[in-house]
């Protein structure tokens, strides 16, 4: 490369880089915990003997109007399924529009229907910290701005590779010259750990930009493909008395007969427009349980209304949700994850070292020149 195209690679990667670490340090040091979020919540939960798991089924209906005697007063946002702990969970508010944070859940047992004792998912350390990592706590702009965060990391990344590849080409992987100055050890220290986790890193800051616009990309799927529906029922209030939910999710079951129930969206709440059971089905798999599939009922006749297919872009949304955390492979990925998290908080550390240390950019230019030519340094 030319001095002036070294020179310009060096300041994009220097300012991405600089402008982004503290937050990305506050990432990586709250997503550390949330990638065993899962087990965490296990733990937490108290263990309940059931000898009756292999007993049918309650009815749905009943365990929402169970999970209504819990909070008088509130409506049913969602009932939900975790078909591991053969447990449901029932979310509701005082409104149907109630943002999660005011949401209140009851946990119960799927077949007898007893209250199981456990914590909000709005409360705790857990949940703190998963507001910290995704929108610091100011909703949609907080979202957005650690999305913007992650942009930058990947641009810091690629530039970093663009100026630092050729030099490590003509290096024997994982040298560390250590006998000349403790600015060059940690430089190349960096740059090993750097191209160590590459990959990684450059999947988890996409797909964690992916998934700060969820919110945006979901609104846009209500309006195309459930706006749709709404309009034909035009000027029609919302209903005050709705079908049964057990016969809702029993067509739901019918008509996508490889999948089961993931969840169910109550009319109101957005994910179904205001006169339908949203009843998503997922797979069975570790990956096509990401998958969802939406099944409207209508939640006045019980009939079933439509089957729309996700379009791509909520695909990609689902598919980089659980990718971000490494909940595919089950504990061994996340493990994985949880170790190339570590070494990048060393890449950013490393990287702010070497910014308090970096001297003139000239300097800086020349030593990175020297060593795409020589493989050596200034």
């Amino acid at each position: 490369m030319q001095r002036t195209t070294i020179k310009a690679w060096f300041l994009v990667h220097k300012w991405t880089s600089l402008i982004c670490t503290v937050f990305l340090l506050l990432l990586c040091i709250t997503g550390l915990p949330l990638i065993f979020a899962e087990e965490i919540d296990h733990l937490s939960e108290p263990h309940v003997d059931h000898p009756q798991d292999s007993a049918p089924p309650r009815n749905l209906d009943d365990q929402v109007n169970t999970a209504l005697a819990q909070y008088p007063g509130n409506v049913p946002l969602f009932i939900g399924w975790d078909w591991e702990g053969h447990t449901v969970y029932v979310n509701t508010g005082a409104q149907v529009d109630t943002p999660p944070p005011q949401m209140k859940t009851a946990l119960l047992h799927a077949s007898s229907g007893e209250v199981v004792p456990a914590p909000q998912f709005n409360e705790g350390v857990m949940y703190f910290l998963l507001r910290l990592h995704t929108d610091l706590f100011v909703g949609l702009p907080g979202l957005l701005f650690m999305g913007a965060m992650g942009l930058l990391f990947a641009v810091a990344i690629i530039s970093g590779l663009v100026l630092y590849g050729p030099f490590m080409r003509r290096q024997r992987f994982g040298t560390l010259r250590t006998g000349r100055s403790r600015r060059l050890a940690w430089l190349d220290l960096h740059n090993v750990i750097g191209v160590v986790t590459l990959g990684w890193a450059l999947v988890v800051g996409l797909t964690g930009a992916i998934n700060t616009i969820a919110k945006p990309l979901e609104t846009a799927w209500q309006n195309q493909q459930l706006g749709e529906f709404a309009a034909r029922y035009a000027g029609q209030p919302r209903p005050t008395t709705l079908a049964s939910l057990d016969a809702a999710v029993a067509t739901a079951r019918a008509a996508e007969p490889d999948m089961r129930p993931a969840f169910v969206s109550f009319p109101g709440t957005g994910y179904s427009g205001d006169h339908h059971y949203g009843v998503f089905m997922q797979g069975n798999t570790p990956l096509t349980e990401r998958m969802y599939r939406p099944v409207l009922i209508d939640a006045v006749t019980g009939d079933l209304t439509a089957q729309p297919q996700l379009p791509v872009y909520m695909t990609v949304l689902l598919l980089s949700q659980p990718l971000h955390f490494g909940n595919y492979g089950g504990l061994p990925l996340k493990i994985l994850w949880a170790i190339l998290d570590l070494l990048t908080i060393l890449v950013l550390i490393s990287g702010l070292y070497l910014w308090f240390k970096r001297g003139s950019t000239e300097a800086r230019v020349t030593e990175i020149e020297r060593a795409e030519k020589t493989g050596g340094t200034a």
